[in-house]
C-alpha cells in the first residue's frame, strides 16, 4: 500500500542504487503517523538486506543520549547544574589553563573557577576538538583521551587520569568546545551512581522506553560492515566483528553506542512527548544554552550561524526548513547517522547509514530534502 512517505522512501533507494552506501534505514514520525524503512545490503557484494531493526554505530547520536541521562540524575537531586565536578572527578581540580590556546604546555595560569556540571553539559568546560596543529591538540592526541569515530582506548580512570595531566584552551564557561565534554560526562555520571554506564542507562533509558537493541556491545552476527571514504573510493572502516562487537573498555557517550532506527525513534519521541523527561528539564535539554561570546570560531562544527546548543544536542536558532527549522534539535554521527526533532513541523525523522562522514559540510541532502518536501 502506498504511503505519503514514499517521495523520501524512493530518494533513499536512489543513494544505494547510485553506489554511495551500501544501505541505509531511516524512520519518521509526522503528524502522528510513523514508519520505518530499510533499503538495500549490510555490505557492499553482500546478498544480506538491511533490515529496520539492523543496529549502527551511532557515533555522536549517542550525546543526545548522555543529556537525557543527566537530566534525570538532576531530577533526582544527585547534583546541581553548578556544582564543581571536582568531588567525584578529583582529577579535574584545580585546572590551569593555557596562555593562549595555540600556546606551548608550561605556559599557563589558574583556572578563575571550577568546573562545573554545567559546563560539561554544555560543552564549555574549556578543552576539545582543535583542528589546527598546536601543543595542546598534539597532546591530547598522544595521551589517547581525544575520541573520534572510535571510542578512546582506556579505562574511565586511566582516561581521567590523563585528562588530568592536560592545562584547558579556555577558561571554563569562556567557550563551547566539541566532544571531550561528553566522555568526562559519562565518567561523572558513572561514578555519580555508582554503577558501569550500561547499567545506569538500561534502568533509567533503554528498559522503561523499550529500547532493546542499544547498548554498548554490537553482536557480530547483525552489525553492518562500516566504510570510509578514502580518495573517491570506499574502504571498510569496522568489520561486523571489529571493534564495536567487543565489550569496550570505556562506555563513550561522545560516540559509543549501538542502536536501532526503531530504538532511536523511540528516544526521540518519548523526550518529545515529555514522557523522558519533566517538561522544565526537557524545555532546558532542548533549547540554545550557549552566549554569542561562547560560539565564537565554532560557527562551521555547531552548523552555521542559526545554530546553538542545549544539553549534549545542536538546537536551531533560525530558519523555517522542515526538519531545520527554528526550535528543532538533534545532531549528527560521525558514522554517518542524523537524528532530528522539528516541534513546529510536528516531525521527528532518523537516518542510519554505515558510510563514515567526511566532515562537518555533509548535510545528508538525500534524505532531509525529500523530508522537508513532506510539509
Amino acid at each position: 500500500m502506498a504511503s505519503r512517505f514514499d517521495p523520501v522512501w524512493r530518494a533513499l533507494d536512489d543513494t544505494v542504487a547510485d553506489g554511495w552506501a551500501p544501505g541505509i534505514v531511516a524512520g519518521l514520525r509526522h503528524r502522528g503517523e510513523t514508519e520505518v524503512y530499510a533499503t538495500g545490503t549490510v555490505a557492499f557484494e553482500s546478498p544480506r538486506l538491511m533490515h529496520e531493526n539492523t543496529p549502527f554505530r551511532i557515533a555522536s547520536l549517542s550525546k543526545l543520549v548522555a543529556g537525557a541521562l543527566a537530566a534525570l540524575m538532576l531530577d533526582d537531586g544527585l547534583f546541581e547544574l553548578d556544582d564543581d565536578v571536582d568531588h567525584w572527578l578529583p582529577e579535574l581540580a584545580l585546572p590551569r589553563v593555557l596562555v593562549t590556546p595555540d600556546g606551548p604546555l608550561d605556559q599557563t595560569v589558574a583556572a578563575h573557577r571550577s568546573i562545573t556540571v554545567r559546563d560539561l553539559l554544555t560543552m564549555t568546560h574549556g578543552l576539545g576538538v582543535i583542528f589546527d596543529d598546536s601543543p595542546i591538540s598534539n597532546a591530547m592526541r598522544d595521551t589517547g583521551v581525544l575520541s573520534s569515530a572510535l571510542p578512546v582506548e582506556l579505562s574511565p580512570d586511566q582516561f581521567m587520569e590523563r585528562l588530568g595531566t592536560l592545562p584547558l584552551a579556555h577558561q571554563p564557561g569562556e567557550r563551547w568546545m566539541y566532544n571531550l565534554a561528553a566522555d568526562i560526562l559519562g565518567v561523572l555520571l558513572a561514578r555519580v551512581s555508582g554503577g558501569p554506564l550500561h547499567e545506569v542507562l538500561a534502568a533509567r533509558i533503554f528498559e522503561p522506553l523499550g529500547m532493546s537493541s542499544t547498548g554498548f556491545q554490537g553482536d557480530p552476527a547483525t552489525l553492518p560492515t562500516a566504510y570510509q571514504n578514502r580518495e573517491d573510493t570506499l574502504v571498510v572502516f569496522d568489520k561486523p566483528d571489529g571493534v564495536y562487537s567487543r565489550t569496550p573498555i570505556f562506555e563513550s557517550l561522545a560516540g559509543g553506542l549501538i542502536s536501532t532506527v526503531p530504538d532511536y525513534l523511540r528516544f526521540l519521541t518519548a523526550l518529545e512527548d515529555g514522557l523522558l523527561l519533566p517538561a522544565a528539564l526537557k524545555e532546558q535539554m532542548t533549547t540554545d544554552r550557549l552566549r554569542p561570546s561562547q560560539k565564537e570560531g565554532t560557527e562551521l562544527m555547531l552548523g552555521g550561524g542559526g545554530a546553538g546548543w542545549g544539553w549534549q544536542v545542536g538546537i536551531v536558532t533560525s530558519g523555517d526548513k522542515p526538519g531545520q527549522s527554528k526550535g528543532s534539535y538533534g545532531w549528527t554521527g560521525g558514522t554517518g547517522t542524523r537524528a532530528f526533532v522539528d516541534p513546529s513541523h510536528d516531525l521527528i525523522g532518523v537516518v542510519f547509514t554505515q558510510r563514515l562522514m567526511s566532515g562537518p559540510l555533509d548535510d545528508f541532502a538525500y534524505f532531509m530534502d525529500p523530508v522537508a518536501a513532506l510539509s
